[in-house]
């Protein structure tokens, strides 16, 4: 786990007292009884600009909307990816819809982060690091009614942004319930010009209930639809039609003296419709939808006996993937294939997770996973077609997969200091085992999976130190995994390509072993009671087994943050970057990132207006932002944006955001 330093975050717990969650970063989405908003921007403020804040995160753009995590300089292959402990895949071939783009800021208290190998306890091939998005919910004994309501207009792109929610509490019972609209012009780069196919609109309704079933036993339900259309992708040769998310569950949770035992069950379903139609000179229209159904349940177990706070889950999901393609040349019959042969996934696993208390200032983290998967494939057609490639291939596989990690924490004074290592292994994906002539606009070259591919593993080394010295921070941290059967596509000489334009065609296989190692330095300075100045540096690095580059590697990036706050007035000046991205993965078909530097500057201000009995001690709460992001307009691309599609030039936006 990176970070020696856990951020020791107290949440709220809507069916017990608060529980220690060791976490590397949290980023509170929504206002909670203790905690702040990170964004900026506040509850308006979209799923990746929160994501964005997180100090081990990085997104891959392809457009204005879904933008995909990528967490230690790993995307979503390496990473899990929970709403609320729940397993749930994208639908899209292209990942033009990460499992994050299905929520809103509306319906979500947090957003946490365990980097590396000692995930949370539902995730599952998180050599990376995993996220759970943490919704919100009113919980049980909070404020009898509760209702906010926030509107955004940025004036880049003219996005709007309306959401409400209400929350009703007591102790036998809790509701809430919202909804939240965006909606986006394609917006202009830096010097003015519009970047086309750059629009999206979404809608996102939700709701969350309790019901007390006795004083120690309780039921909570939740609904969440999430549905975008008319979403632009500049960097990719289609757009999407439809992105839309159903996501379900129902838990039951159990107090003991000093252990809680929650179990849930879930089902969501989501579906997504790529689509060519709006673009012009289109060789050949294709439609590529995808789907994708899972189902799943897990009980988490968690107690504390005397130094020791340990936590046992259970998990179990299925999950399948079907996604194919019809192209219809002019004059011609129609074309068809299927894409990913409607692969069904079973995995189960256990996991066990201790925190040991071995002194007052010492802390010993052990955790461990182990999940046995079996994947069959149920198109007959898309078992053929791969078929004639791989003759050998059955229609069923089964992996082992697990993980184990240790981390040691020691505070002293002024000093803290931690060290950690751990190892864990993936199973391949659907795309890399059994996806059929995908192209990918990176490096323009369709890509086969492969089923005879091995798992992946990677051993990973961790370290952070923090120094506090009168008014400031110093903190150091890094880490390297070194891995073994690395996955990733491989030029295929012997085959055809089947997109037009395509430069040939890659089979996914194992290379021998591979290397990422990360390294961050902060310095936080109190310059003052209403003064703060932060600084952060990082440098990355990815080799594969000849030594050459990796794709999408961070180059050196850095941030510099002034904030001032007084009382109800807040406001900041950041300067960030990267340097020029001086080792790219060439061989990958990657190019040079150049260097950018850009000026965001924001303020916000609180007003409050007591209404009600003074016994009530009720208040309404009106928040209003003001921000320029990008002062100075400049036109830039960063490392980590498809095929260097530009960033927004200025953008100004204004928010309000009202609670009652």
């Amino acid at each position: 786990m990176l970070g020696i330093i856990l951020s020791t975050i107290l949440l709220s717990d809507t069916v017990a007292t608060d529980r220690v969650q060791n976490l590397d970063e949290v980023v509170i989405v929504s206002e909670a009884r203790r905690g702040r908003k990170r964004s900026v921007k506040g509850q308006v403020a979209s799923i990746d600009e929160h994501l964005s804040e997180l100090r081990n995160v990085s997104l891959v753009r392809r457009g204005s909307y879904a933008w995909e995590p990528v967490v230690n300089n790993m995307q979503t292959e390496r990473l899990s990816t929970t709403i609320d402990g729940m397993k749930i895949f994208y639908a899209c071939t292209d990942k033009m819809d990460p499992v994050t783009s299905y929520v809103e800021s509306g319906n979500l208290q947090s957003i946490s982060l365990n980097s590396g190998l000692d995930g949370n306890p539902q995730a599952t091939g998180n050599i990376g690091g995993s996220l759970d998005l943490k919704l919100r919910k009113a919980g049980f004994d909070n404020n009898p009614f509760h209702a906010s309501a926030s509107a955004g207009h940025e004036w880049n792109g003219h996005v709007q942004v309306y959401g409400a929610d209400a929350a009703l509490s007591s102790h036998r019972t809790y509701l809430n319930a919202g909804a939240f609209y965006r909606h986006a012009d394609n917006y202009k780069v830096g010097g003015g010009d519009e970047l086309q196919f750059s629009q999206f609109q979404k809608v996102n309704v939700f709701a969350n209930a309790g019901l007390r079933l006795a004083e120690k036993d309780m039921l909570e339900g939740t609904l969440i639809f999430d549905r975008a259309t008319d979403v632009g992708y500049p960097a990719l040769n289609m757009d999407v039609a439809k992105a839309e998310g159903l996501i379900t569950s129902l838990a039951y949770k159990h107090l003991f003296h000093k252990a809680s035992w929650e179990t849930k069950a879930y089902y969501n379903h989501i579906t997504h419709v790529m689509d060519d139609t709006t673009r012009p000179d289109v060789a050949i229209h294709m439609d590529m939808p995808g789907d994708s159904w899972t189902a799943g349940v897990y009980s988490l177990l968690t107690t504390s006996l005397k130094r020791h706070d340990v936590a046992l889950n259970y998990d179990l999901y299925y999950n399948r993937l079907f996604a194919d393609m019809t192209m219809y040349p002019g004059g011609a019959a129609p074309m068809y294939m299927v894409t990913w042969p409607d692969v069904g996934t079973l995995n189960t696993g256990f996991a066990l997770t201790d925190n040991i208390s071995i002194a007052r200032n010492q802390r010993l983290r052990l955790s461990a996973k182990v999940a046995w998967q079996q994947q069959c494939l149920h198109n007959e057609e898309g078992y053929h077609a791969l078929k004639v490639f791989f003759p050998g291939m059955t229609d069923a596989y089964h992996q082992t997969t697990g993980r184990i990690a240790a981390n040691y924490a020691l505070s002293i004074k002024n000093y803290a200091l931690s060290i950690g290592a751990g190892w864990g292994s993936r199973a391949p994906t659907v795309t890399e085992a059994y996806g059929y002539y995908l192209n990918n606009t990176f490096d323009q070259y369709d890509y086969m999976g492969n089923p005879s591919l091995k798992n992946e593993s990677a051993v990973e080394l961790n370290g952070a130190a923090k120094l506090s010295v009168l008014n400031s921070q110093l903190s150091v941290e890094g880490n390297v995994f070194l891995f073994s059967n690395y996955i990733i596509g491989q030029f295929e000489n012997r085959l055809s390509a089947m997109t037009v334009g395509a430069e040939g065609v890659k089979v996914y296989g194992n290379i021998s072993h591979a290397t990422i190692a990360n390294l961050s330095l902060t310095w936080d300075w109190q310059i003052s009671e209403h003064l703060s100045w932060n600084e952060k540096v990082s440098y990355s690095s990815g080799r594969d087994a000849d030594g050459d580059p990796l794709p999408l590697i961070s180059p050196i990036s850095w941030q510099s943050e002034l904030q001032y706050q007084n009382q109800r007035f807040q406001a900041q000046a950041t300067v960030k970057g990267n340097t020029r991205q001086s080792s790219y993965g060439e061989k990958y078909g990657e190019t040079a990132a150049k260097a950018w530097t850009i000026l965001n500057l924001s303020a916000q201000y609180q007003f409050l207006c007591p209404f009600g009995s003074k016994q009530a001690k009720q208040s309404s709460q009106l928040t209003l932002r003001l921000g320029i992001e990008n002062l100075f307009d400049k036109h830039y691309a960063t490392y980590a944006d498809w095929n260097h599609i530009p960033q927004k030039g200025r953008n100004i936006y204004m928010n309000l955001t009202f609670e009652l």
